[in-house]
């Protein structure tokens, strides 16, 4: 049920919305970290259309308990990294989904090791409550101001990546962060 929640988010993130200002936001310099986790591509047409990826996705992380068969983790937070991209927003991407590491140096069969760059990123801070709602709030707030060009620096399109640490153990109360990737 939450996978499916968590995809229908994605889904609908893909409408159109005007910001109303009921996220938070800021700038950080990021440094490099290492995300193993299961992998698949995509884009939001296809995602959009009901024949995504990403649903199926968090059904596998759940019912493989993949999250458990990654060593050397960091936190117990989950990542999500959008990766890979063929353009822009509306271009194919890779979805990965797992675990901050402290070192990749085990990487389990099926399962892939991704460097999130360092660099320039906009966070931008869920207000708190049912993970479709506010996942489809906050990316649709991050494509208005990309759009508005008030992100805090145009958007780099090499990695952006969802945290969804101790404040999204609810489902029906969560808060998470998005990194977006900035020049």
């Amino acid at each position: 049920m939450r996978a499916r929640g968590i995809a229908l988010a994605i889904l609908v993130a893909s409408t159109s919305f005007v910001w109303s200002g009921m996220t938070q936001r800021r700038t950080v310099d990021q440094s490099e970290f290492t995300v193993i986790g299961i992998s698949a591509r995509t884009n939001n047409a296809q995602e959009a259309a009901g024949n995504g990826i990403i649903a199926k996705q968090w059904d596998k992380l759940y019912k493989e308990g993949v999250l458990d068969k990654i060593p050397n983790k960091a936190d117990p937070a989950t990542y999500v990294i959008y990766t890979d991209y063929a353009g822009d927003r509306n271009g194919d991407y890779t979805y990965i989904i797992g675990a901050k590491v402290s070192a990749a140096s085990a990487v389990p069969a099926g399962m892939v090791a991704k460097a999130v760059s360092a660099g320039k990123y906009a966070i931008v801070t869920s207000e708190k409550g049912p993970i479709p709602k506010i996942i489809v709030e906050a990316w649709q707030q991050i494509w208005n101001l990309e759009d508005r060009a008030q992100l805090g620096g145009k958007r780099a399109y090499k990695t952006d990546f969802e945290v969804y640490d101790h404040r999204a153990r609810d489902p029906q109360n969560s808060q998470i962060d998005i990194y977006v990737g900035v020049k």
